[in-house]
């Protein structure tokens, strides 16, 4: 298997996978939380990024804030890629029922797969994420139904770069669903209520 530090734990083999994707500094546990308050019954794969910043762990590199290195963002994108097909082989859950749950630098590198790899996930919560990349060729993701939540006031990502990510995830096929709050770049508990209501209504 392609090498990540992760922790899995299983509910129901057949039900949902939420693959948990943190932010800079976070681990594969970070998101626990999260995961149980949208789908307790949930199965749930936590990945720890590979890339240290300053020890910092982080899905890719960057040259500096808010500007990626590209080259590394397409191969941790691979990467992370063939080690989720690689953990629902070994796991047994059902790679058909994947959600991707990110946060911050982990929303992006989710994002970006879905810039790559088209619908590899059944569903994403993308939790304050930028455009990954400028991509004019994306895979269709008419399959796949998106989850954005953001903060009208977010120091580190502007408000039109998130309509940016709305509009290419939609312009590809994408089912989107956005929730904005008057905060900044943390993850208030109202974007959770409102994903789990998004989720609950998707799995209706």
């Amino acid at each position: 298997m392609t090498e990540h530090i992760h922790v899995y734990k299983e509910n129901k083999k057949e039900g949902p996978t939420f693959v948990l994707l943190h932010g800079t500094g976070g681990n594969e546990e970070d998101l626990l939380p999260l995961a149980e308050i949208i789908d307790p019954g949930a199965n749930v794969l936590g990945v720890r990024g590979n890339v240290s910043e300053n020890g910092m762990p982080r899905f890719f590199r960057r040259l500096q804030e808010g500007v990626f290195d590209m080259e590394d963002l397409k191969k941790r994108t691979d990467e992370l890629h063939q080690f989720i097909k690689q953990a629902a082989q070994e796991y047994q859950f059902n790679d058909q029922e994947i959600y991707a749950l990110g946060y911050s630098n982990g929303a992006n590198i989710a994002a970006n797969m879905m810039y790559e790899h088209g619908s590899v996930f059944k569903g994403a919560f993308l939790f304050h994420a930028m455009v990954p990349q400028e991509k004019n060729d994306r895979p269709t993701l008419t399959n796949t139904s998106v989850f954005i939540g953001a903060g009208k006031n977010d120091p580190m990502i502007p408000a039109r770069e998130t309509e940016t990510l709305i509009q290419d995830l939609t312009d590809a096929g994408a089912a989107v669903e956005s929730y904005w709050t008057s905060g900044g770049h943390q993850l208030l508990r109202e974007e959770l209520e409102a994903a789990k209501t998004w989720y609950e209504a998707l799995k209706a």
